[in-house]
Parts: C-alpha cells; structure tokens; sequence
C-alpha cells in the first residue's frame, strides 16, 4: 500500500517539451538491480518505457518509512517536474494492483542528478572524460572498487584510468560493464559546469520550439481567417 507520492528534487524546472510515447527506445540496461529492487523494476520499467522515459534504477529503502525510488530519465537525459509527476501518475495505479511490496511504503520518482549511475552502453560513451567510480560484482585483477577517469567502451568493457595505481602498475584497466554492481559519476566542476550548460541548452532549443508552435498557430489562424472570406466578383 503506498503512503503517498514524492518527486525527487534533483530535476530541471523548465516545462518540459512534448514526449512521444514509446521514444525510449529499447537499450537494456548491463547493470540492474537483483532480488525485490528487481521485482519491482520488471513491474515500473514496461510503464516507465511506455510513456518514452528510459528506466534508470529502482531503490528500496528501509527504517521508519519504506520508500521505493524509481529513477528515470528522458532518452536525452534530462528530467522535469513535470515529467516525475507524469510517471508517478502512470504507476500509482499500476502498483496499487500489483502490489509490488508487502508493507506500505512510498512511491518516489526522481532523476538521475548530475552524479548519476551509469547503467547502458550509451552512459559509458556519453560521459566519458569524467570522473567514475566503479563497485565491481566480479573482482578484476584482485579488487573489486576502482577508481579514475572514463575513457570510453571498448566491446562491452569500459576503459578507465585509474587514480590510484600503485608505483610500476599500470593505470589504465578494462571493466565488463555486465560485471559491475554500480558505476557512479563523482561529482566535480567539470561535470556540473556540463550540466549546467546542457540545461541551458534545453531551454533555449525549447524557446525555439515555442516560438515555432506559435508561429503555425498564426499561420493557421490566417488560412482559417482567409478562407472565411467571402470571395467577391470584379464588376465594371
């Protein structure tokens, strides 16, 4: 039973533009939750997918208050308040029948914020050159946490440069991305200063996309105005 509703805050306050249904796409996710988090997943994600939003990860947190996260995102990687509300609208209803949890809990939906998880082959691609820290589910080399620099994907591994390598070693390292247990952006100016451009980005191509619509709705307000006008005969 769920307690009630939460957006996250962690998402942009432009109106978001239009979204087709089903855009998602079909990119699976190589890192994904196992046991309830994933239960819960394989019920939100068809929803999620269906309304063009792309899955992220789902969460369960316990204490005094259950709370189920389900992050998400628009398939360019922004998310509005709008948008968290759509989807929390779309899956109350959905959960309320399936019953995803067997105690009451609450439903919030979020982006992924700037320190995102990475989880699809296009996150590793599209970040590279930032800071990732890595928690592998199988150790490579004899460890299982690394961290250093995104350089990339090479098959289904992701390249680092690792931070931290010790005197002879070599920094540079494969991950299998099917392997990991979590991959997470750290936080750093150079990530923020990208976000805040690519935020700026998505409001001014909304602008422009504003002042398109209304541009065709004078158009179309003309033709419709011109074709309400009486034709009239030339007389001499």
């Amino acid at each position: 039973m769920a307690l009630g509703e939460q957006n996250g805050n962690q998402v942009s306050s432009a109106e978001p533009a239009p979204l087709e249904q089903g855009a998602a796409g079909d990119e699976p996710r190589l890192i994904a939750e196992t046991g309830l988090p994933a239960r819960i997943a394989a019920i939100a994600g068809p929803v999620v997918e269906q309304l063009g939003y792309r899955l992220v990860r789902i969460k369960v947190s316990s204490g005094e208050e259950c709370t189920i996260q389900v992050m998400a995102e628009r398939p360019d990687g922004t998310m509005t308040v709008e948008d968290c509300e759509a989807i929390s609208r779309a899956l109350s209803p959905v959960f309320d029948v399936n019953e995803p949890i067997d105690r009451a809990y609450r439903l919030e939906i979020s982006s992924p914020g700037i320190d995102r998880p990475l989880v699809r082959r296009s996150d590793f691609e599209r970040y590279a050159g930032h800071l990732l820290k890595v928690e592998m589910e199988v150790p490579v080399g004899g460890r299982k946490r690394f961290r250093g620099i995104l350089d990339g994907v090479e098959g289904d591994n992701a390249r680092l440069t690792r931070d931290d390598p010790k005197a002879g070693e070599d920094p540079a390292v494969l991950l299998p991305i099917t392997d990991m247990g979590e991959a997470k952006l750290v936080l750093t100016d150079e990530l923020v200063s990208e976000a805040l451009r690519a935020e700026k980005a998505a409001k001014r191509e909304l602008r422009e996309a504003k002042k398109e619509q209304r541009r065709l709705k004078q158009a179309k307000k003309a033709d419709k105005k011109a074709a309400k006008k009486p034709a009239t005969a030339a007389t001499r």
